[in-house]
């Protein structure tokens, strides 16, 4: 679908999309439509339910007086409620309805009334945000497909100012990086595994982005024994990819994040059971999102250095498997009991962490993984959980979380809990031994292998895949983390 802006005007063909105001409001645009159609608007609200409250939506068809073929009317709740959330919504529903209606064309527009206190350029440019996120399709696949399922709006204009194309520039860079993660989560483990992903991963190149690939060799050489445990039992090989963004000042210390990539993790000699462990195809969405914020601050040339660390390994039970109770040495020194091969993330954050902190020195590090069921257990599919060792890291997280509507509830850390690790035969042991507290055992194992670096932990297993569509998210990958650390970065590193 192709997005374009165009200064404000009402179109001549094609479909419309009006924001309309809590109580039937419409704005000055709205109301030159309505005394085109001789009232329709009026008539068509005045006869439903609709009455302008956030999200709700009222399709009127063929409206006379105009030869546009509908207009969508779409809430947009108390003027002084409007927010990029509910702009970007606006974007999202717009592309759904049109697409099941089998509208080819259409044009949202946009009054300076709509524009909350973003201004009208910006809040064009949140709009067509949102119908470019809501606009993914992941169909690669589908070679049967019937033609009334198929996507049918080829082209949607954002009618505001000139200025909202300009607007828009780092938000598709955004949107760029969130296709993308999406893209590689969707995708299924006899396609993509440790050695694509990497390859994957080197196509940022061509963003600017430095790319380098460490092979089974150079892990060995390094030490990451924890890494190379969990990816022994496959024929495919473990890969760690390091990229470099520098955008800020030359020598400045770098924001790091790291990622999980178990690109299928069926839990190894530990094994899952056979339902549902399809879905582990998305075990590795940690390190999607990481390849893709790193597309994404190259695409808005972030003015901030980055780097992302990816761990890349596939958990299976060959016969070269690791087995409950072996003793691996990580690159830490610390040695790991493992007493179940099914908590294998934490394995290869430990030594990926271990590698970012010790190489680049960063200012703080961040950690995104699909870790634990219990985080789903404790959360579901609303917030991601959030491990921090700094309020203020945890803080700015946070608010990032909300301004982009990816929620976080900050989960505890605690020496009570961190004596449960502790092991008869080794430094440290990989599981607690009890199901209490799952999510947060996970975390305190990788702590064990971050230094003194401000550093917080994503625990992002209940929001990486969603089972139903929302406004801007379709059923499927979400990439959830991708914008709400673009939006930390802007809003710590850039300001």
């Amino acid at each position: 679908m192709e997005i374009r802006f165009a200064n404000a005007a009402t179109p001549k063909t094609g479909a419309l999309v009006l924001p309309v105001h809590d109580g039937r409001t419409l704005t000055e645009t709205g109301r030159a439509v309505d005394a085109a159609t001789g009232g329709t608007l009026a008539r068509a609200m005045a006869a439903s339910r609709f009455e302008g409250r956030k999200d709700q939506q009222l399709m009127v068809v063929a409206p006379a007086g105009v030869a546009l073929t509908r207009v969508l009317l779409i809430g947009l709740g108390k003027p002084g409620d409007i927010d990029a959330g509910r702009l970007q919504s606006l974007g999202g529903q717009a592309v759904a309805a049109l697409n099941a209606a089998g509208e080819k064309e259409a044009t949202i527009l946009l009054d300076a009334a709509d524009a909350g206190k973003l201004g009208l350029a910006e809040a064009a440019a949140e709009a067509a945000l949102g119908a470019r996120l809501r606009a993914y399709r992941f169909d690669k696949y589908r070679t049967t497909e019937k033609p009334e399922k198929k996507p049918t709006l080829a082209r949607l204009t954002v009618a505001a100012t000139a200025a909202a194309k300009r607007a828009y520039g780092p938000r598709e860079a955004v949107a760029n990086g969130v296709v993308m993660a999406r893209d590689l989560v969707s995708e299924p483990g006899n396609v993509i595994y440790p050695e694509t992903l990497a390859e994957a991963a080197k196509g940022l190149k061509k963003d600017g982005v430095a790319v380098e690939v460490l092979d089974e060799k150079a892990l060995k050489k390094l030490g990451m024994g924890t890494l190379l445990g969990v990816a022994q039992g496959s024929v495919r090989p473990p890969r760690v990819v390091v990229m470099q963004w520098n955008g800020g000042k030359r020598g400045e210390a770098p924001i790091a994040f790291v990622g999980k990539g178990v690109t299928f993790d069926t839990g190894g000699i530990s094994i899952k059971p056979a339902g549902g462990m399809e879905d582990m195809k998305w075990d590795m969405a940690g390190s999607a999102v990481v390849i893709g914020l790193m597309k994404a601050l190259a695409g808005r040339k972030a003015a901030v250095n980055a780097v992302g660390v990816v761990a890349l390994v596939e958990n299976m039970p060959g016969g070269s498997a690791q087995r409950p109770g072996d003793i691996v040495h990580s690159m830490s020194g610390q040695t790991v009991e493992v007493l179940n091969t099914d908590a294998e993330g934490r394995l290869i954050l430990a030594d990926a962490c271990w590698y970012c902190q010790d190489r680049f020195k960063p200012k703080a590090m961040i950690d995104l993984a699909t870790l634990t069921g219990a985080i789903i257990v404790s959360l579901g599919d609303v917030h991601a959980g959030l491990f921090a060792n700094d309020d203020t890291l945890a803080a700015r997280l946070a608010d990032a979380g909300k301004a982009v509507g990816e929620r976080l509830w900050r989960m505890p850390l605690d020496d009570a809990y961190d004596k449960q690790i502790d092991s008869d035969a080794a430094d440290v042991k990989n599981i607690a031994g009890s199901r209490g507290g799952g999510s947060i055992i996970g975390a305190q194992f990788i702590q064990r292998f971050v230094n003194k670096v401000p550093w917080a932990h994503l625990d992002i297993a209940g929001v990486t895949w969603s089972k139903s569509d929302t406004a801007i998210v379709p059923k499927g990958a979400t990439a959830f983390g991708l914008r709400l650390l673009d939006r930390f970065v802007a809003d710590t590193y850039e300001k």
